[in-house]
């Protein structure tokens, strides 16, 4: 249970469960794909968009394991929507076959939650021979802007296509840490991507979250600028957040960090609940409407580091990233 319960402006804190920010939300006709849901919080994620009346699309490398959450979810929720598709974060092959399923399949697109992410792993590299951090946590993982990027990237259309067609905000949140403060001090470090004799899995994660932030920033300026060549406007925010220190097997390449993290989780650790409370206000929350390139913690409005304010480090990111889907694309 985390120990510190102080209230930020939203009337929420560290203590607010996914539940407690959702309590009251109607979210009746929209459709979430929640990435990375058939574990840790984005279970509890896909659980509460669902107990709220979102049509949740679970996206997961493992399907079994998201039947089985499906199954768990629909026991409570009888008449929840969920589907389950595969998505596997680590080859953009899988993620543009994913994007070209969905599109196919006619489903609207309101939220997406890019959740799905790894920590501090030894060496290794992407089924697209990128470091594996960077190519999960955003190549892979922006893939619709490069891996969380180039599934931003290849649902974009959809996403501007519901958000006019139901004149309702869509909404891209995407799970980083403040582990982007551990990132190398010129940020990102574009020519030692997949350098391993300077590998440091820390700063390697902090690098990944750094994108992710920079990613939501560039989103949002964008947007903003009607940069996606839709002269009327782009009625979609983009948001990243910092969900918590919550003991998840996301710990599960640190060794002693994670034996440390699950003796003492219980007494200074967000629960699983806790720690997807931030995603679930970004996504849903009235008091989010039109609120855009921000980062969040404990479901309030928080201060990223300088870096992450950057704007031609968010746009040299961009055109790196880019660069490296454009074969997907």
């Amino acid at each position: 249970m985390w120990i510190l319960g102080w209230k930020g402006a939203s009337g929420f804190s560290a203590c607010s469960t996914a539940e407690a920010v959702t309590n009251g939300v109607d979210a009746t006709g929209l459709t979430a794909i929640v990435t990375g849901s058939s574990s840790g919080i984005g279970v509890e994620t896909a659980r509460v968009l669902a107990m709220r009346g979102a049509h949740v699309v679970m996206a997961v490398r493992n399907v079994d394991a998201g039947r089985s959450v499906k199954e768990a979810i629909l026991k409570e929720i009888p008449t929840a929507k969920v589907d389950v598709m595969q998505l596997d974060l680590n080859s953009m092959a899988s993620v543009k076959k994913f994007a070209s399923e969905y599109v196919s399949s006619g489903l609207p697109l309101n939220l997406l939650i890019n959740n799905a992410g790894i920590m501090m792993c030894p060496y290794m590299l992407s089924a697209d021979n990128i470091e594996l951090q960077f190519a999960t946590n955003h190549v892979e993982w922006f893939k619709y802007f490069p891996g969380h990027f180039l599934l931003t990237h290849l649902l974009l259309d959809t996403m501007k296509y519901t958000a006019r067609e139901s004149n309702r905000e869509g909404r891209i949140v995407i799970v980083s840490s403040e582990g982007h403060r551990w990132c190398n001090k010129e940020g990102i470090r574009f020519e030692k991507i997949n350098n391993e004799a300077e590998y440091n899995n820390i700063r390697a994660y902090g690098q990944a979250k750094l994108a992710n932030i920079l990613h939501a920033n560039e989103l949002a300026r964008r947007f903003k600028l009607s940069l996606f060549k839709q002269a009327e406007g782009v009625n979609i925010t983009a948001n990243s957040l910092h969900p918590g220190v919550i003991a998840t097997n996301l710990y599960r390449h640190t060794g002693v960090i994670a034996t440390i993290t699950n003796a003492v989780s219980r007494f200074v650790l967000k629960n699983v609940q806790q720690g997807a409370a931030t995603t679930c206000y970004v996504a849903l929350h009235p008091q989010v409407k039109g609120v855009t390139g921000e980062y969040f913690s404990d479901s309030n409005v928080y201060k990223a580091n300088s870096q992450a304010k950057d704007e031609e480090l968010a746009k040299k990111l961009w055109d790196f990233s880019l660069d490296l889907i454009n074969p997907f694309c």
